[in-house]
């Protein structure tokens, strides 16, 4: 269990910590395909190199197609009942729900399995040769940082693939030629849990502003984590410890929280992939041309129709029909008035607002925006906390609380909810408060399989009630993805396939 041969090219990651300290000489007399350690780590500045390095994985270019890495996370709800890829690279959705999971299932499938993996790479050589320039409490910093990111790809993980091996140690002292068998889902949850409650030992005490994990953004994860093992008198009180430090607030504009230059001081933002023109931008186009242009990601009424009359969050989530410059729709001419059936809308769906910087006309190749991905919002803790504290102990005065606030949020104002529900209600409650409050921001598929009810949404699901013969396809094996058939072949024997592929 010492050697690995997840992946062929998997030296390569450390090359993403390893780069940036190369420079021109006259003589190089390391081969470049066998870069060593001893030509960095000389200096407490390759630190911040190779820190810059294992964060540069969340930029990740082995996506599946036209810049839709695992970390544009609105693609992510094309896998579910919210929202609809009608293009083959808009993230695998549109694959998934139609022709179902196998271990050949393609980019999408092999792309998020060798991101995570390469990323870990990276960050286990780093944890292996940091303490070689940094000491004291900055290497405790330094290492944080690394242990948060590696528990957040091994969460992808996890929460995908299920039952997959665990590596942990530097990736130059691999033998390639070895084999591994993958570890349970319960153990990788496990070694999940050690490297966050490291991080949390470790980061500082601050709020999340610069794209540095943070100890609430490793705090905000494990609540995620206990929640996705049911363990909810744990993730009660752990959520209930960043709500009672007062760092975070809900966002005065809710679509604040999902363009420049308003991202950069939202109170609720607690963990993002960071862009900043010119140099950082998106892959490939702009995410005004991908969602807005060509429409790669459209609503659905089944969506449409959970919204509560009157609840904003619809139209500051979703265009209509009718609308015009005065409710943001971005192109003007001949489709200056949204249409559904004309430039790439189709009928029965629902073109997104969310995500667009207002103001942006006629997205188009070469149009820029440099909108972080938001992956922990402060509400998310919020409506974490009042799941938990009602599973663990019913619907009490602190789970109206927390649920509330989120639906009495500026800009939003819906009413309270009603007063006595029962733990179920409250429970499906919450659910409604999650899809609405988080439309469109990747989260609906990973609640709806933690849940325990992918299936039953999910199969046979229409989402075009225009076309109510087709349908969408889960089986209930999909709750723990194939590994990759190419890594089952690699390292045979001893790597075993998921159950039922």
């Amino acid at each position: 269990m010492k050697n690995i041969r997840i992946l062929t090219f998997i030296y390569m990651a450390c090359l993403i910590v390893l780069m940036p300290s190369c420079q021109n000489k006259a003589l190089d007399l390391t081969p470049p395909d066998q870069l060593s350690t001893t030509v960095f780590w000389k200096s407490p500045s390759d630190a911040d190199l190779a820190l810059t390095g294992i964060y540069s994985n969340l930029y990740t270019s082995t996506d599946v197609g036209w810049g839709t890495s695992q970390y544009m996370v609105m693609a992510w709800d094309n896998y579910s009942d919210d929202s609809y890829g009608q293009y083959a690279y808009t993230g695998g959705g549109l694959n998934a729900l139609t022709s179902g999971l196998t271990p050949n299932s393609g980019t999408f499938q092999y792309a998020y399995y060798e991101n995570c993996y390469i990323a870990i790479s990276s960050i286990n050589s780093f944890l292996a040769n940091v303490s070689k320039v940094l000491t004291g409490n900055q290497l405790n910093a330094y290492k944080g940082e690394a242990f948060f990111l590696r528990a957040f790809n091994y969460f992808w993980l996890a929460q995908l693939y299920g039952n997959v091996p665990i590596v942990k140690g530097d990736p130059f002292q691999v033998n390639y030629t070895s084999t591994m068998a993958k570890s349970t889902r319960d153990q990788v949850l496990a070694f999940i849990t050690q490297d966050l409650d490291s991080a949390i030992l470790t980061l500082p005490d601050i709020k999340y502003s610069t794209g540095h994990a943070v100890k609430s953004t490793a705090q905000g994860y494990k609540v995620r984590v206990l929640l996705f093992e049911q363990k909810y008198a744990e993730a009660a009180a752990l959520a209930k410890q960043i709500i009672d430090g007062n760092e975070y607030s809900l966002n005065s504009s809710y679509p604040g929280n999902f363009y420049k230059p308003d991202q950069n001081t939202s109170p609720e933002i607690m963990f993002s992939v960071k862009y900043l023109l010119p140099n950082i931008q998106h892959a490939y186009v702009a995410l005004a041309v991908s969602i807005q242009k060509w429409k790669g990601y459209l609503g659905t009424q089944d969506l449409i129709n959970e919204y509560e009359s009157g609840d904003p969050r619809k139209t500051m989530t979703f265009f209509f029909a009718g609308d015009t410059q005065t409710q943001g729709w971005p192109f003007t001419g001949d489709l200056a008035v949204a249409t559904p059936g004309k430039d790439s809308w189709i009928n029965g769906f629902y073109a997104i607002k969310k995500w667009l910087t207002p103001g942006m006309v006629n997205p188009d190749y070469g149009a820029l925006d440099d909108n972080d991905y938001v992956f922990l919002r402060y509400a998310d803790v919020k409506l974490m906390y009042a799941e938990a504290q009602n599973e663990a102990s019913g619907p009490d005065a602190s789970v109206y609380q927390q649920v509330n606030e989120v639906r009495a949020r500026p800009g939003v104002n819906m009413p309270p909810l009603q007063a006595g529900l029962s733990q179920g209600d409250m429970r499906s409650a919450i659910r409604h408060e999650r899809r609405v409050e988080f439309a469109i921001e990747g989260l609906r598929y990973f609640d709806l399989r933690r849940w325990g009810i992918a299936e039953q949404k999910l199969n046979g699901f229409v989402q075009n009630p225009l076309a109510p013969t087709i349908t969408t396809k889960y089986d209930s094996k999909y709750d723990f993805w194939p590994i990759p058939q190419t890594e089952i072949d690699r390292n045979a024997p001893v790597l075993i396939q998921n159950p039922g592929y």
